[in-house]
């Protein structure tokens, strides 16, 4: 199962990941202080959102490699939905304080800005966050964890961008309400990309089917079985962000060829579907109290 086998490079990575944004995070947040700029205070809280969706993506993926034990028979696979999920809610309370300030600085503006010494720190900025963006771009694809870390480095690139823009128009017209103007895009910003990660991480503590999964089409791969008659209690939900599992019942009158008929399924959830985990229980006939819905019209 491929994401295993990525377990050093990643931890190279996020450690690399770590370090930088989070230097540079107390680096732009003292500057901001320093020099009252809101929109270097907020983009440090983005960076720092960064930070954190870092160390929790790391803490996700080092749960997710855990062996199972007889408490934890699943190991500590939720883990990395969960902390997809915290990462989330951290980000929106960082957003509410921001937006706060944003509100009060553009009822009294605050005027003494150092553009100059705005655009020098936002600069150091851009290289870091397109830097390691580009670290986790080749993994994106396998890993929820990966993805989120991958697009918020991205964000913040562009979130970077706006600070610099900010600081130069500052700089040639000293209109000082454009600095919490911009943090309150920046927020906007945040919000827009934390909404989804919110969503799709609440869903799958919520055990529904993922994103990627078409339920009916694996429900018609099933019908379509040599010798099955009926489906029911089909249930796909996610054990990880990189793991799904399925269990269902299959109605096959007859016994032969039920051992080949399993490695089958089996390979072919993984091959077609990507489904790792899959436990399949046949049935001889559709029993009264197997499924009660829709017993009488096949009768």
């Amino acid at each position: 199962m491929e994401h295993h086998h990525h377990h050093p490079r990643y931890n190279f990575i996020f450690l690399i990941g770590i370090l930088l944004n989070l230097s540079y995070v107390i680096l732009e947040f003292g500057f901001g202080i320093y020099l009252n700029s809101l929109a270097l205070i907020s983009d440090s809280v983005h960076n720092l959102s960064d930070v954190l969706s870092l160390i929790i993506s790391w803490l996700g993926m080092y749960f997710t490699s855990k062996k199972p034990t007889n408490k934890r028979t699943y190991g500590f696979r939720r883990a990395s939905i969960l902390s997809s999920f915290l990462n989330s809610v951290i980000l929106f309370m960082a957003i509410g304080g921001i937006l706060v300030e944003a509100i009060q600085r553009l009822k009294n503006p605050v005027n003494f800005i150092d553009s100059e010494l705005i655009i020098k720190v936002a600069i150091i900025g851009i290289f870091i966050n397109f830097g390691t963006a580009l670290l986790f771009y080749k993994d994106q694809h396998h890993d929820i964890n990966i993805k989120s870390a991958f697009l918020h480095m991205l964000a913040d690139g562009f979130i970077t961008v706006g600070v610099i823009i900010a600081a130069i128009i500052i700089y040639y017209t000293n209109l000082y309400w454009i600095d919490p103007l911009i943090s309150i895009i920046i927020s906007i910003i945040i919000f827009w990309s934390t909404w989804k990660l919110f969503y799709e991480s609440f869903n799958l503590m919520m055990d529904a089917v993922p994103q990627s999964i078409d339920i009916e089409e694996i429900k018609k791969y099933f019908e379509n079985l040599p010798g099955i008659e009926d489906v029911h209690d089909l249930h796909i939900w996610a054990m990880s962000t990189t793991e799904i599992a399925l269990t269902v019942h299959l109605v096959k009158p007859d016994q032969k060829n039920d051992d080949e008929l399993l490695i089958r399924i089996c390979k072919e959830l993984e091959n077609k579907f990507n489904i790792h985990h899959s436990t399949i229980q046949f049935e001889r006939k559709i029993a009264q109290e197997n499924c009660n819905q829709g017993i009488e019209n096949r009768v």
